[in-house]
């Protein structure tokens, strides 16, 4: 059974100031999730479910669903608020879906295999998609999941601050905790986080997770009652996020799951502001120029 790859594309872009992932990067019009699908389907990925927002999926069709006709499965998922268990109330004010858990939680009944999770503004490199895909297809069980993680050097904006989760690996590679860093700058060669107003050091060469996740379908019955917890103890809260880092490592304390983190030696890059924009597309330009990906993508 082939992966599927799950991009996360309903959120809405507010410090970039718009729809980032209909962004059009490449030199043909191409978004960072074009490059996104072109790299799983030649990983040997079989379907991609588009996490999205009811409020763009005209727009969304279009740029995307009839050119990968052919090409790979397509499905489209919802996250909206009202996605929620019965019984379930929240706050009127609230304006915003429910984070990352939420979004995975959502595509419960389209995704039925190994499966990768990604962001859709994040372009990861074509080696994360074959590492992964490897490792779907020869290492995943109900028991076994899979991080693949950058270094933080090469994750970091020259626009801004960043929160990254520094992760920790046992002595055979698997996953121990992922601790968020917020406020994450380099200055004179000097990477460093904030905490509490005071500054502390990181190294370039920590792991980090940027969200790419490979799970087994099991992970939907975990996050199921999850999220059921979560929402119960924070419905009425107007800005609390179910997040699947939290998730995954309320279930490794549980001993319920390993995660093996899978290493990218590849530049993460994306476009967080809008001052990102034109070395996003100078470097997919580049990339072209190498002949890792053609002009035209389709």
């Amino acid at each position: 059974m082939k992966p599927t790859l799950l991009i996360l594309a309903a959120g809405m872009g507010s410090r970039y100031g718009g729809l980032k992932q209909l962004d059009r990067l490449g030199p043909s019009g191409e978004t960072i999730m074009d490059y996104s699908v072109y790299d799983a389907i030649r990983s040997g990925f079989g379907k991609v479910v588009f996490v999205i927002r009811k409020s763009f999926e005209k727009e969304f069709k279009e740029i995307f669903v009839d050119k990968l006709k052919g090409k790979i499965e397509v499905e489209l998922v919802f996250q909206e608020l009202d996605n929620v268990p019965v019984g379930i109330t929240f706050p009127e004010e609230r304006t915003k879906p429910w984070g990352t858990g939420h979004a995975i939680l959502v595509a419960k009944d389209k995704v039925q295999e190994p499966f990768v999770v990604i962001n859709a503004d994040d372009f990861y490199g074509a080696e994360a998609y074959a590492e992964t895909s490897k490792y779907l297809t020869t290492s995943c069980g109900d028991k076994n999941y899979a991080m693949c993680g950058y270094k933080l050097g090469k994750t970091l904006s020259d626009f801004g601050s960043v929160s990254r989760g520094i992760c920790q690996s046992d002595e055979n590679g698997f996953l121990i905790t992922v601790t968020e860093r917020h406020g994450i700058v380099k200055n004179k060669g000097v990477v460093t986080y904030k905490l509490d107003e005071k500054e502390y050091e990181l190294k370039d060469t920590d792991i980090v997770s940027m969200n790419f996740w490979a799970f087994h379908p099991s992970v939907f019955l975990h996050l199921e009652e999850k999220f059921t917890a979560f929402m119960n103890e924070n419905a009425g809260e107007l800005k609390s996020e179910f997040y699947i880092p939290f998730v995954v490592d309320d279930l490794m304390q549980e001993g319920k799951v390993k995660t093996t983190v899978l290493k990218s030696d590849a530049n993460w890059f994306g476009v967080t502001f809008q001052e990102d924009r034109p070395a996003t597309v100078d470097k997919i330009a580049k990339l072209v120029s190498e002949g890792v990906y053609p002009v035209k993508l389709w």
